[in-house]
């Protein structure tokens, strides 16, 4: 790869961005694809770049059919679940989420739950979910799950994470729960986004103890990454 092309690609993983770069194998001509557009020496008919822009979601890998003769290698961030609410289920949610290969952080303010010693080896954050988000950023590689039961800390960080490109968005809470908690939402102009929310939470396993429903939010959660949120 050539010195240009590993820079923006350093760049884009550092802002954990997607990007594709296309390489034509007779000259080794590149081409970088992301969301923005296209840049680079190797210039693409609207096809091919189209088709190497829809690597951006899945993250393969592959030779342009529209190009012959050039193949295109996907970069994309890796998968990240943002546990907002360090409650029972979180413990053990969070190193079920690492061992599946996603960077886990809990957010929760409150010190005596967000705690070293309630999660071991976990990336936490002491700081109100709104400003952990607006920090950590958004984006399509990130799933978010708001576990705390409490509006002052699950609203605001739902708040922002409706209008975003989150892949997973999940809220904890029995029905009557949601409902309210769709009432606020929607006095806060966001009752369009409102279906965009998992709840209740996770696939219908059965289970009802902590570690079982984490176990559900998981799998709802791999789900919808590899086959869409209507799975």
């Amino acid at each position: 790869m050539k010195a240009d092309a590993l820079a923006r690609l350093a760049e884009a993983q550092a802002k954990r961005q997607a990007l594709v770069v296309v390489t034509r194998l007779a000259d080794g001509a590149q081409c970088l694809v992301d969301a923005a557009g296209r840049t680079g020496e190797l210039q693409l008919a609207t096809g091919a770049v189209a088709e190497a822009a829809a690597l951006l979601l899945s993250g393969r890998s592959a030779s342009l059919t529209s190009e012959p003769g050039c193949f295109a290698r996907a970069y994309v961030p890796s998968p990240r679940l943002l546990i907002v609410g360090a409650v029972h289920i979180a413990q053990t949610l969070a190193p079920m989420a690492a061992t599946a290969g996603y960077e886990v952080i809990v957010i929760d303010p409150r010190g005596a739950f967000a705690s070293p010693d309630r999660f071991p080896g976990v990336q936490l954050s002491d700081e109100w979910p709104d400003e952990a988000l607006a920090r950590l950023g958004l984006d399509a590689a990130t799933a978010l799950v708001a576990l705390s039961h409490d509006p002052k800390l699950d609203d605001p960080a739902l708040e922002l994470a409706l209008p975003s490109t989150l892949f997973y968005i999940g809220a904890l809470g029995s029905r009557r729960t949601h409902e309210k908690r769709l009432e606020r939402l929607h006095a806060a102009g966001l009752g369009e986004l409102t279906g965009r929310i998992h709840s209740p939470i996770g696939l219908d396993l059965g289970g009802r103890a902590p570690a079982e429903i984490a176990v559900s939010i998981l799998a709802e959660i791999i789900q919808v990454r590899h086959r869409g949120a209507a799975a």
